[in-house]
């Protein structure tokens, strides 16, 4: 997820501009239960009055998905492309804002002012329509933020790589090149994305039975590629799951995927051979709800795939979603359809700069100073050292990092730079040990013991016990004979019982824990309800 603040001004009284606000997925082992996670933008809450404006490098979720969020706490305006716009539009409607709000804007030479900061939107290529790098000028410094980008001069949508435009954009002087990190460990020069379509072409024709290939909904160069080789050997595209009609649906509208092949319903296509059938399916990352999961476990929307037929899974597997993504296969290879994954390359190309690609960019830019973003820490530490071999000053600037581009030096002070979490419709912060305690149910499970004491030291307590994620079978708990064990605890006569319902509670977790650890191993969080009659 995404999310940088640029400011100028007297320290105190700088004017912001925020570019991008993107949101990641959880995981049920780091963060069950949660929805979404984005970054925690409270700094800039405290700063509202002086924030002007929010910019849109692109439309992946890692970049756009916070921006209903933001907006319900800034008051102001969102720029983007008319791709970008549109998709955020409608995200935004959903949470009841106004989508005039998303302003679409035009790439370079438009310049956009906001506050003390021109900024222009600068046509590059990437996996998702209209992406674009930002070109900011303010106060005599000019910085490129490059978004996610490759150097495509073949792309199959949107405009070419332009050396000579971005030698042009440097020939004033950049401060600093604010500069994408994710593929800076590929060692060779990238692959145009036009390079897969002759591979499509020649799966399709050699595949017997019916056919489905997965991949990101907002690739939409890699879905017309996929769409083009289909209709050349007679094949009828349907597309399977709600992104993929949406981006379909937008790319339309927009005019970003003029000449994409008609497509038809899945009633249509259940009276077709199944040879003369492609669909195009949301799930390349093992989503257990989308489409290509729901096909893994039988019919999705009356079509099915069975022996014989192919999946093709065009996309590479994030890290953290390998599992997933392994367990769709073997659901496939049970049922007999042949699946195929892009382990040799040849149905995928990364939407990214290759180490290569990376060293051509400081050749045209000449950058000041360069300071890598985007992936994981170990890619911003290979990239500072890419640049210094080029020559180049480099900045390693974490999470919440403070960075004075004019003086070129990280300042001491830096932001806090935490996560929210989306839960349910509540916004949490990650330390509120919500998420925490689920961790901890989660390994340990919980018992709950609900207690009636009786009047008087001699009357017998009723109590009542459920035990939950835990093992409750012949070789387990036995929930009645931990509530027999705690009533004889503490109904018996002479037996002293607790002066406050607190130390009570206290005697009886402590209790509960104990059988518990005796029996399996393991202490439970437990739960105890006093109730008074």
């Amino acid at each position: 997820m995404n999310m940088y603040a640029y400011g100028f001004g007297p320290k105190g009284r700088e004017r912001f501009i925020i570019v991008d606000a993107g949101v990641m997925f959880p995981d049920m082992e780091t963060t069950p239960g949660v929805d979404l996670i984005m970054p925690d933008f409270d700094w800039l809450c405290e700063r509202r009055n002086r924030v002007e404006a929010l910019f849109l490098t692109h439309a992946h979720e890692d970049h756009v998905g916070a921006v209903p969020f933001v907006l319900e706490e800034l008051d102001i305006p969102v720029f983007a492309r008319r791709f970008t716009a549109e998709l955020t539009k409608r995200k935004i409607a959903e949470f009841d804002l106004n989508p005039s709000r998303i302003k679409e804007v035009r790439p370079t030479p438009q310049k956009i002012k906001a506050g003390p900061f021109s900024v222009e939107f600068i046509p590059v290529s990437h996996s998702v329509p209209e992406s674009s790098s930002l070109l900011l000028e303010v106060g005599g410094n000019r910085v490129i933020h490059t978004g996610d980008l490759k150097l495509d001069c073949d792309p199959v949508l949107g405009s070419p790589f332009d050396s000579v435009h971005w030698s042009r954009l440097a020939e004033p002087g950049v401060r600093a090149l604010i500069c994408d990190s994710t593929n800076v460990f590929s060692l060779r020069e990238g692959r145009p994305e036009a390079s897969v379509g002759p591979a499509f072409a020649d799966l399709l024709a050699k595949t017997k039975g019916a056919m489905a290939a997965t991949t990101f909904a907002s690739n939409l160069a890699r879905l017309k590629q996929l769409a083009d080789a289909a209709k050349a050997c007679g094949r009828s595209v349907v597309l399977l799951g709600r992104a993929m009609d949406r981006m379909v649906e937008v790319g339309r509208a927009t005019g970003v995927l003029d000449g994409f092949p008609t497509t038809i319903s899945t009633e249509e296509a259940r009276n077709l051979p199944r040879n003369k059938i492609l669909l195009l399916t949301t799930g390349s990352q093992g989503e257990p709800r989308s489409a290509t999961a729901q096909l893994a476990r039988g019919k999705f929307r009356g079509l099915e795939l069975v022996a014989g037929d192919t999946l093709l899974f065009s996309s590479k597997t994030i890290p953290g979603n390998e599992r997933s993504v392994a367990r769709v296969m073997n659901r496939y290879a049970e049922r007999g359809v042949r699946v195929i994954d892009d382990g040799a390359e040849i149905y995928h190309v990364s939407g990214h700069a290759n180490r290569p690609d990376l060293a051509q960019l400081y050749r045209l830019v000449r950058p000041e100073c360069v300071v890598p973003m985007h992936g994981e820490y170990r890619h911003l530490v290979e990239h500072v050292q890419l640049a210094g071999d080029a020559g180049l000053t480099s900045f390693l600037v974490p999470n919440g990092t403070r960075l004075d581009i004019s003086a070129m030096q990280v300042e001491d002070e830096a932001v806090h730079a935490g996560r929210l979490y989306l839960d349910g419709t509540e916004l949490i912060g990650s330390d509120s040990g919500v998420v925490r305690k689920r961790q901890k149910l989660a390994r340990m499970g919980l018992a709950c013991v609900s207690i009636v004491p009786g009047r008087g030291s001699s009357s017998r307590c009723l109590t009542e016990v459920r035990l939950f994620g835990l093992p409750s079978d012949r070789n387990g708990l036995d929930e009645a004979e931990i509530a027999a064990e705690v009533a004889g605890a503490f109904g018996q006569t002479g037996v002293r019982r607790p002066a406050t319902d607190k130390d009570l509670r206290k005697r009886i977790e402590s209790l509960v824990k104990q059988l518990v650890r005796t029996k399996i191993g393991k202490t439970p969080e437990v739960v105890v309800i006093v109730h008074r009659t």
